[in-house]
């Protein structure tokens, strides 16, 4: 069941995007050699709670830390620990919700370490591309298809492949809500978008092969091939007129 939302729920959405967007900046500052990812993760959740919220990714289904970790070839949920040290030339996705007066909020990004190679880069380009491309699909009338189809047909013409096991989806009161927002698809396809809804959108990219392995913990999910891939998130709200409101990015504005 989609949910929709009125202006004083988006409201609030956008006040905990806000807190969010903050909160990942930092982490984005403290990435560098040496440094572990449960470093990250202790960080990440004391500044979500200095901000009088509650990281929900905490305890979320047996999940154990505050935020996901996944490097170089590890598409999503990999978990924070003291052994996972990164190091020059590694890429490192971080995925991070919070919840706010009743409120959630979820992003993503993937930055390098260090230097790394131009292909990493030209990957982590064209996933935040994927990303603003799709978003610019989130308008009423559309359809989920348009989205998806977006995401995958840059993500191809750029020599790379859209995960499929993994997916967007509606957030409000809850982490996950309907609908599942998928990186590919075709257009004029699937549920069309009203005013109100608020979507994660979130392509996940990956260099080669997009079939994944799931790792022993039951959480971390990598490629099988072991090629490099990149997360690039935001919470979205679709208005009444015009392109879609980015929550957990404030002052993006759109260009014409």
């Amino acid at each position: 069941m989609i949910s929709l939302k009125n202006p004083i729920q988006i409201g609030k959405m956008r006040d905990a995007g806000k807190i969010l967007y903050e909160v990942e900046q930092t982490l984005r500052e403290a990435i560098r050699p040496g440094v572990s990812t449960a470093e990250l993760d202790v960080m990440a959740e004391k500044l979500i709670r200095r901000n009088h919220a509650i990281p929900s990714s905490l305890h979320y289904e047996g999940y154990p830390c505050s935020i996901c970790a996944s490097i170089n070839d590890e598409v999503v949920h990999g978990i924070p620990s003291e052994r996972r040290i990164l190091k020059e030339g590694d890429i490192v996705s971080i995925d991070c919700t919070l919840l706010l007066d009743g409120w959630q909020s979820d992003s993503a990004f993937t930055a390098g370490v260090g230097t790394i190679s131009p292909e990493a880069e030209k990957l982590i380009r064209v996933t935040e591309e994927c990303f603003f491309l799709g978003v610019r699909q989130c308008v009423v009338g559309n359809r989920l298809g348009d989205v998806g189809h977006a995401i995958q047909q840059h993500a191809q013409q750029n020599g790379f492949s859209p995960i499929r096991e993994f997916t967007g989806h509606g957030i409000g009161r809850e982490m996950h809500e309907d609908p599942a927002v998928y990186n590919f698809g075709e257009p004029g396809r699937g549920i069309r978008l009203r005013r109100g809804m608020t979507l994660a959108v979130e392509p996940m990219i990956c260099q080669r092969d997009w079939h994944l392995t799931i790792d022993d913990d039951g959480w971390c999910a990598r490629t099988v091939d072991h090629g490099l891939c990149a997360h690039y998130e935001h919470t979205v709200a679709v208005n009444e007129d015009g392109l879609p409101e980015i929550l957990t990015l404030p002052g993006h504005t759109w260009e014409a």
